[in-house]
C-alpha cells in the first residue's frame, strides 16, 4: 500500500455549465455549455501527456457537468484505464452541495441510458443519492462529514495518483473543511497530498495539503452558494 503522504490527488472543477453563465440555479442537473465543452477539450490537450499517463484511478461526481468534463477532458486516461479493467467511478458523495435543481443529479437509469457516459460505473448511485437529505443533506455539518468521507475514501484507495472531477463548493469543503468561497475556476486542476499517514491521524480527518496548480482552462464562475 502506498503511503498517504506519497499520494497525488488531482482535484478538478468541472467546465463551464449553463447555470454558471445565467446564474440560473433552477436548471435541472445543469449540463455544460458549448464553451464548457471546449474548455474540457483544452484540458485534455494540456494534460494528456502528463497526469493522464500516470493516474491510476479516475473518479467523478455523477452530475452531468462533471461527467461530461470527465469524458472529454480526461478521454485518454478514461480509455487507458478501461483497457486495464478500471472504469471511471461515478461517486455520489462528490455531488455539489446545495438543494437547488442545478445541484441535484439525474436518476441512475437516465445517466446509464446516455451514450456519452458509456463505460462509466454507476453502481454506487443508490436511490437516495438525489434526495439532498441524510448523508446528502445541504447543512454545514453534513457537508463537512461528507467531505471527510471523501478524503478518507481517497486515502484508503490503493492507487497512488487519483484524478477527481467535482464542483467548486464540494472541493472547498474537501480541501478546507468548509466553504471558503475562495476562487476555484472552471477546469482548474490542483494537486494535493495527505498531511499525515492514517496511523498518525488521531482525528480521522484525512486532511489534504496543496502541492501545485496543474491547469486552468476557464474563469471563476459562480456557484449556487452565491445566491
Amino acid at each position: 500500500m502506498v503511503k498517504a503522504t506519497e499520494k497525488r490527488i488531482y482535484l478538478t472543477r468541472h467546465a463551464q455549465a449553463e447555470h454558471n453563465v445565467a446564474e440560473d440555479y433552477s436548471i435541472p442537473d445543469a449540463p455544460l455549455t458549448a464553451l464548457g465543452r471546449k474548455q474540457a477539450a483544452s484540458l485534455h490537450a494540456d494534460t494528456q501527456n502528463t497526469i493522464q499517463t500516470s493516474a491510476e484511478l479516475l473518479v467523478t461526481s455523477a452530475l452531468r457537468r462533471t461527467l461530461t468534463t470527465t469524458v472529454i477532458g480526461y478521454a485518454s486516461l478514461k480509455k487507458r484505464l478501461e483497457a486495464e479493467g478500471k472504469p471511471v467511478i461515478a461517486l455520489p458523495q462528490l455531488q455539489e452541495c446545495n438543494n437547488v435543481p442545478c445541484d441535484i443529479g439525474s436518476p441512475r437509469e437516465v445517466l446509464e441510458a446516455n451514450p456519452e457516459y458509456a463505460g462509466i460505473e454507476f453502481s454506487q448511485l443508490t436511490p437516495d443519492w438525489t434526495s439532498k437529505s441524510g448523508f446528502y443533506a445541504p447543512d454545514a455539518a453534513s457537508l463537512k462529514a461528507r467531505a471527510r468521507w471523501n478524503r478518507n475514501w481517497l486515502r484508503a484507495r490503493p492507487e497512488r495518483d487519483i484524478v477527481v472531477v467535482a464542483h467548486a463548493d464540494c472541493l472547498r469543503y474537501i480541501t478546507s473543511g468548509y466553504n471558503t468561497f475562495a476562487p476555484w475556476a472552471n477546469v482548474e486542476v490542483r494537486e494535493y497530498t495527505f498531511m499525515v499517514e492514517e496511523d498518525e491521524d488521531t482525528e480521522g480527518e484525512a486532511k489534504l495539503v496543496p502541492v501545485r496548480k496543474v491547469a486552468q482552462e476557464g474563469s471563476n464562475e459562480p456557484t449556487s452558494s452565491s445566491m
